[in-house]
């Protein structure tokens, strides 16, 4: 839908920040913070039997905390700039809970973090403790990567195509946004389906409810609803089990606990640092999406402040980031003004200190909010092809495949699904080619940065720009020696090949040799006649 700025407003006029709009935005932001919530609650404890009371007392009340500060900061720069312009309909910029660096972060160096600690001999609850140093360790990182890329994020922008920036997101979206929780429908597949089909029929169809009633809320209250009434009877599949009926409390103190797990940390950097820049980035894109419907937001200071957010959401125990919500001018679009920022932030920070947030999340199956993320996965997927130049369109496709590798890794390492002493025998295993699972968590490792090379590689070979596209093999090239992307080791850490035992030594040595070669071939090639003829991008 096309926006357009609002009228000035006349001299004088009262800001009015909270109106009945902000209702509708509330439950829409809410519902967006609680669902990522839950996600990564159940991510942790179900999949990977991470220790329930460590998730809820202590990773919640810092994560939640950021969200607090950041819809609080977003709320004071609505009324700010509402006074500036005179204007009495200016809306708050939405922050909250990244979706894809939260359930990405917890699939990726959460879970694995805690499954090789164990298997280092670790009891549980201590490595549960170091994993959750880790996860602050992660976020403090982030933040100041992102306080850092606040002041480059639009070079950043311009040098790597969408393709490349967008693709690494898609590709996230597709598979770990979206797919994994198509399997909690599927698990509960009554319920499942109708959040599903009310999720589509009003998000994606875009049809009302009868009297507009919320289509989100409707999923919601409807699914959980059925759950409730059916699950006793046994009708729902699966064995039912009342949520307890207790509340986590947690005081979200600053602590230096992150220290201990800062230099573990370290071999996570090439999953976190795509990660700050897609928000980076993805703030730079929200924020102009809002001035075109006519609030003039500071781009730096959009972006400091969930840099900012961060940093406090990780000092304080969170393990996941913050970021400017895509959608400002659809709140804007509902009547929303600043109200439902502060209700937002309010509810879901003192939420994670009271416990309420872990027991509504404990309360609402994941079924029922999974349709939910399902929508932002092809929305985010979506978007990616829409926004790209219909002849990057393959290079957008050809960056999802890393998430897939991600995705098999993930559970092909899975001590429930393949035994620790079977899935090193499998990393070895003698054949005529690199062994399939080695394979595999190579292109799985660093599976962010690696499709955002990917992206930009392939769309600058499309635009016959050959020379530029072989400087982005010589870089992966160099990333892959020493494990940032391709990494031969399942946890992902970086090395100096020369030290990995014979065998794995030959994933940095071939993948980059691999690279280096396709590098100096398109560097020639850039020199013949049939490279520098004229490109007609309407055959895409």
């Amino acid at each position: 839908m096309k926006q357009t700025r609002e009228p000035a407003a006349q001299s004088g006029s009262k800001y009015r920040w909270f109106v009945a709009g902000d209702i509708n935005g509330f439950f829409g932001l809410m519902v967006d913070n609680l669902t990522v919530l839950s996600f990564l609650a159940g991510i942790l404890i179900f999949v990977f039997k991470y220790p329930a009371e460590i998730v809820y007392g202590k990773m919640f009340p810092g994560t939640a905390f950021g969200v607090l500060f950041g819809d609080l900061v977003y709320t004071y720069m609505a009324f700010r700039l509402a006074k500036k312009t005179n204007n009495p309909n200016v809306t708050a910029m939405p922050l909250g809970l990244d979706t894809p660096s939260t359930i990405g972060i917890a699939l990726t160096v959460l879970g694995p973090s805690f499954i090789y600690l164990k298997s280092q001999g670790m009891a549980v609850n201590d490595a549960a403790m170091m994993t959750w140093y880790i996860g602050m360790a992660t976020m403090m990182i982030i933040g100041i990567v992102k306080v850092i890329f606040s002041f480059i994020g639009g070079w950043i922008q311009k040098i790597v195509p969408q393709a490349g920036l967008l693709g690494s997101l898609a590709g996230i979206g597709l598979l770990l946004i979206g797919f994994i929780p198509l399997l909690d429908v599927f698990g509960l597949p009554v319920i499942g389906m109708i959040s599903l089909g009310l999720i589509l029929y009003t998000l994606v169809a875009k049809i009302n409810l009868p009297k507009k009633f919320p289509g989100v809320l409707a999923a919601v209250l409807i699914g959980t609803v059925l759950y409730y009434i059916l699950a006793p009877m046994g009708l729902v599949g699966g064995s039912f089990t009342p949520p307890a009926m207790q509340l986590h409390y947690g005081v979200p103190l600053p602590t230096l606990g992150f220290v201990h797990g800062f230099i573990q940390a370290l071999k996570y950097i090439p999953i976190a640092l795509p990660f700050a820049i897609l928000t980076i980035v993805g703030g730079i894109n929200v924020t102009e999406s809002a001035r075109v419907a006519g609030d003039d937001y500071n781009t730096k200071h959009i972006l400091l402040t969930e840099a900012v957010a961060t940093l406090i959401a990780g000092l304080c125990g969170g393990v996941a980031q913050t970021t400017p919500y895509i959608g400002q001018p659809a709140y804007k679009a509902m009547g929303s003004r600043a109200g439902y920022t502060v209700l937002t932030g309010l509810f879901i920070g003192l939420g994670g200190i009271l416990g309420y947030v872990s027991f509504f999340v404990e309360l609402i199956p994941r079924a029922v909010l999974a349709p939910i993320l399902i929508f932002v996965a092809l929305d985010i997927t979506v978007q990616a092809f829409k926004a790209c130049p219909p002849h990057h369109m393959t290079a957008v496709a050809f960056s999802l495949f890393p998430n897939i590798a991600r995705m098999l890794q993930i559970k092909l390492s899975n001590p429930d699904v393949i035994p620790i002493d079977k899935f090193n025998q499998l990393l070895t295993l003698p054949g005529k080619v690199l062994p399939e699972t080695l394979v595999v968590v190579a292109l799985g490792n660093g599976f962010i940065l690696t499709a955002m090379l990917w992206g930009a590689f392939v769309a600058k070979l499309i635009d016959r720009k050959l020379k530029q596209a072989s400087v982005y093999l010589g870089i992966m090239a160099v990333l892959t020696f020493f494990g940032v992307i391709h990494s031969a080791i399942p946890e992902g850490n970086m090395y100096f090949p020369w030290q990995l035992q014979d065998f794995i030594r030959q994933i940095p040595y071939q993948f980059s040799s691999a690279y280096l070669i396709l590098a100096v071939m398109l560097f020639l090639l850039s020199f013949t006649k049939e490279s520098k003829e004229a490109v007609n991008f309407s055959e895409y």
